[in-house]
């Protein structure tokens, strides 16, 4: 019974960051509203700077910190920052419009990123711990659980402003977060033995721990392709909503609906070529997606005014098109370079948001400069081609992954049969 309970908190934890990590892009409108924030684009873009900064530390030094710690402290400690960033976005709004407000909100999203760069991998090496039999399904089920958090943000925003109190959704997420610590503290929350964590070691300079000369050049396709898939996947997942609402001219609800799809799509995406990668080849996804994200950036780009309709299903159409790379890269980078597999987990994050920062914070100079969304999401187009390409060179020569979304290094190590290969690493 204790079990069954630990891993029910580990997957409502999934939903509830979900919800966390998407609220911030879900209240742009507010954030921009002259009656509430009044930010510019440029200063709602800069929100995210602490976020990506943040979570990319903390992905980096999670290995180390899970050795010193353990998951189950890292766990702890990342809801605990996902509390404080919403505290903090409540306080901000007993300010809003007035400048105090602003410091409040990047110390919110600095939050939010550590509670993000702690709490997924570490409820990634819960459930593979909790499920050891079963390690493939638990950690679809808990990245389906993730999704659907993200998807339900932006309507349950949506919700509370046609209710007349947008920041319900922080207070809901502060309740719900306060009872997952307030359950989980008591709880042994058991993770992969410490000692099976091999390739979590530091690079020491071994053939099984490279240092940080030896890092393998084909690791640099990897991580290209993680920072050009973050600028895709957040000129998507930040400035949907803004895009729908001001250059298309649609209600702050159909831009919430709008980005709900995106999220959903994603997670639909993810679930689904996961269930049919025997049926459709999981190379041939990984080849294919970026061009379904090129055309989807066109499409977006082409949206005539006064239609804002139309954007619900362009992107869903790029929700499709994100759903599956971000594993996949994980799955086949650490598939190709098991020495540093590992590794290759932190590293690919780590430029995926570096990516998210750029394409956060980049858009709104972009629009002082004159450029507006729409030629925006053109140029983005550009670089989902160019990802399209790197897709090809990451698999050249590497046959089918083993799975699509990759499990943690330690549940590998601690749980599989010597003939599984023990190379793959926590989804983010």
């Amino acid at each position: 019974m204790r079990r069954t309970n630990e891993a029910t908190l580990v997957y409502a934890a999934g939903v509830v960051q979900g919800i966390a990590l998407v609220t911030f892009p879900a209240a742009s409108a507010v954030f921009t509203d002259a009656d509430e924030y009044d930010l510019s684009s440029s200063a709602y873009g800069a929100l995210f700077v602490p976020l990506a900064a943040m979570a990319i530390t903390s992905s980096l030094l999670g290995a180390g910190l899970t050795r010193r710690v353990g998951t189950r402290m890292l766990y702890l400690v990342g809801l605990g920052a996902n509390l404080a960033s919403m505290v903090l976005l409540l306080a901000s709004t007993l300010a809003a419009g007035d400048t105090v407000a602003y410091p409040v909100l990047l110390a919110a999203t600095a939050c939010l990123g550590i509670g993000f760069g702690l709490t997924v991998p570490a409820i990634n090496t819960l459930t593979a711990g909790l499920h050891p039999a079963k390690v493939d399904t638990s950690v679809l089920v808990l990245n389906a659980l993730l999704g659907l958090g993200t998807a339900a943000a932006p309507v349950l925003v949506a919700a509370f402003v046609g209710l007349g109190f947008w920041w319900g959704l922080p207070v809901m997420s502060s309740a719900l977060l306060v009872v997952l610590l307030g359950l989980s503290v008591g709880l042994p929350l058991r993770s992969p033995p410490l000692a099976a964590r091999r390739d979590e070691s530091p690079g020491d300079g071994t053939p099984e721990h490279p240092g940080v000369g030896s890092v393998p050049a084909r690791f640099w396709v990897f991580a290209g392709f993680a920072l050009l898939y973050g600028v895709c996947e957040t000129m998507n997942g930040n400035w949907a909503q803004l895009y729908v609402k001001d250059d298309l001219q649609g209600s702050a609800t159909l831009g919430s609906i709008a980005l709900t799809t995106f999220w959903a799509s994603v997670t639909i995406g993810r679930v689904g070529f996961a269930l049919v990668q025997r049926q459709f080849p999981t190379r041939r996804t990984f080849h294919l997606l970026p061009f379904v994200l090129v055309a989807a950036f066109v499409v977006i780009a082409a949206l005539p005014d006064r239609r804002p309709v139309l954007a619900v299903l362009a992107f869903a159409l790029a929700g499709l098109g994100c759903s599956a790379l971000l594993p996949l890269m994980i799955t086949f980078g650490q598939e190709e370079l098991v020495a540093i597999a590992a590794s290759v987990a932190g590293g690919v994050i780590a430029f995926y948001q570096l990516g998210y920062g750029i394409a956060a914070f980049g858009v709104g100079p972009l629009e002082d400069a004159g450029l507006d969304l729409s030629t925006i999401y053109g140029l983005v187009a550009i670089v989902a081609a160019v990802m399209g390409g790197l897709s090809f060179l990451a698999t050249r020569g590497h046959g089918e992954p083993v799975a699509l979304h990759p499990r943690p290094v330690a549940a590998v190590h601690a749980f599989d049969t010597p003939s599984t290969p023990k190379t793959q690493g926590a989804l983010p």
